[in-house]
């Protein structure tokens, strides 16, 4: 009778998923099938998945015909991936800094640092603007670059990982003589890469989706994010959604290709353990 309850209840829980993951994928999969339409045929409405008259004419559009789709591209990858790995150097070292190095004012400094978790990220846009002004850092690299490179949210998560690291390796690389510094870049830091890789996908997604520091930063079209790029393909009168769902699934693919070579770390990473 249990066996026959339990084979129930993961039919049942494997029907809600399925359901769930379709619910989830068709609206990709209808703007994967949209970007290869003419726009009248998407203004005309329905939710056939299968392009009645094909075309590349909107990739050939963004790509060939839209000067700039090439920059913000350049502008999105450099960006993303400046700031990635800029937050795993910085994070990594905070927080095993607070794990494992005791100075004083450690607890307090951690406080703060839990403190910052609990302010809302649109707190600080003003004084973010006012400070990026003042430095004169607005509409270029390093105002979209520096303001993003370390996250309390990350610091909390390795420092986590770092306090369930095995001190037995750093004891037996201090008997080797091996310092703080040494012992993080040659022991803990390649130990520590399912936390990195799980850490490395949120932050290149969040920063590769963000839309609003750039768009309050931003005010030339040179140098815009994809995000904001993808925005002037909407007009007040007319929006080419032809063209927009072409360059989304553009813009998708990096994230798609960030998360499939980090995926098998993901799992161990959010677990927060060293164990291994």
């Amino acid at each position: 009778m249990n066996a026959n309850r339990k084979i129930s209840f993961i039919a049942i829980l494997y029907a809600i998923l399925i359901v769930y993951a379709i619910a989830t994928f068709l609206p990709f999969a209808w703007a994967l099938s949209a970007s290869f339409k003419p726009l009248s045929e998407i203004i005309a409405g329905g939710l056939n998945l299968i392009p009645q008259n094909f075309t590349l004419e909107n990739y050939q559009k963004i790509f060939l015909e839209e000067p700039l789709f090439g920059r913000w591209l350049f502008n999105s990858v450099v960006v993303a991936s400046t700031v990635t790995i800029f937050n795993l150097l910085f994070n990594s070292m905070a927080g095993y800094a607070l794990a494992r190095i005791p100075f004083k004012g450690n607890q307090i400094l951690f406080f703060c640092i839990l403190a910052v978790l609990m302010v809302p990220a649109q707190v600080t846009l003003i004084p973010s603007f006012l400070i990026l002004k003042s430095l004169g850092w607005l509409n270029s690299y390093q105002g979209l670059i520096v303001p993003n490179i370390v996250n309390a949210t990350f610091i909390f998560m390795m420092r986590q990982f770092f306090v369930n690291f095995p001190k037995e390796l750093e004891e037996a690389a201090a008997l080797d003589g091996l310092g703080y510094l040494e012992t993080f870049f040659q022991i803990v830091l390649p130990l520590a890469r399912p936390a990195l890789a799980a850490q490395t996908i949120f932050i290149f997604l969040g920063s590769w989706n963000n839309f609003l520091m750039p768009l309050m930063i931003v005010s030339t079209s040179e140098m815009f994010t994809l995000p904001l790029g993808l925005n002037t393909f909407k007009g007040q009168y007319i929006s080419y959604w032809n063209y927009i769902m072409a360059a989304s699934m553009v813009f998708t693919l990096p994230a798609l290709l960030i998360y499939a070579f980090f995926n098998r770390y993901f799992i161990q990473g959010v677990t927060f353990t060293g164990n291994k």
